[in-house]
């Protein structure tokens, strides 16, 4: 098993977290993981997104990510952080370059067949699908899985915790990535984040 199979095989959701406050990455890890989910997207999307991958490495059993990484250099910024994974919500050729320089993993965004083909000229076979929903929905990426048998995707953006089983239903889906669990905004509530990452984490694949 490859280490991106490792990750995306671990459950069935990947927390997608956009977090504000440095200080809330433990505390949203330990209650992620305490709920049965271990892989932990950090968007780079806000000032204190590293800060947080480094925070969250000391959280045992989690594995820690970086999400919306959109060039070389926020791919080294996010490896010299800790990243044990790497999510893009495209696909660039010097993004591939900079997978194959850190050896670090990379789940590139796809939208259609163009993308996946070129996403597989770099050898790599796992995708995040995105924007999911808008991209064809379910019917899309059955389409796409009939041509592209060897691809295994993690669908992203408009899953929820109604429309994940449909989702992770189909063969070629690996795992869903879900903003549901950590609503941005808000304070930190552990408790009930543990109680939707246990329920996240019974879905069936």
């Amino acid at each position: 098993m490859t280490d991106i199979d490792r990750i995306l095989d671990a459950a069935p959701v990947i927390p997608v977290l956009v977090i504000e406050r440095e200080e809330d990455a433990v505390p949203i890890a330990r209650a992620l993981v305490a709920g049965g989910l271990r892989v932990l997207e950090v968007t780079l999307r806000t000032p204190a997104a590293l800060g947080a991958i480094r925070a969250m490495k000391q959280v045992e059993g989690a594995i820690v990510g970086a999400g919306t990484v959109l060039n070389a250099r926020q791919y080294e910024q996010a490896v010299e952080a800790g990243s044990e994974f790497v999510v893009s919500p495209g696909f660039t050729s010097a993004v591939g370059d900079a997978a194959a320089r850190s050896g670090v993993p990379l789940l590139p965004g796809v939208a259609d067949a163009g993308d996946i083909m070129r996403v597989l000229d770099f050898g790599i076979t796992r995708m995040k699908f995105f924007p999911a929903v808008v991209s064809g929905g379910v019917p899309g990426l059955k389409a796409f899985s009939s041509v592209f048998g060897g691809v295994r995707f993690c669908p992203t953006g408009g899953i929820t915790l109604e429309n994940a089983p449909e989702w992770l239903a189909l063969p070629s889906v690996a795992c869903v990535g879900g903003t549901w669990l950590v609503p941005s905004g808000v304070d930190v509530d552990e408790a009930a984040i543990t109680e939707r990452a246990r329920v996240a984490a019974g879905l069936k694949r």
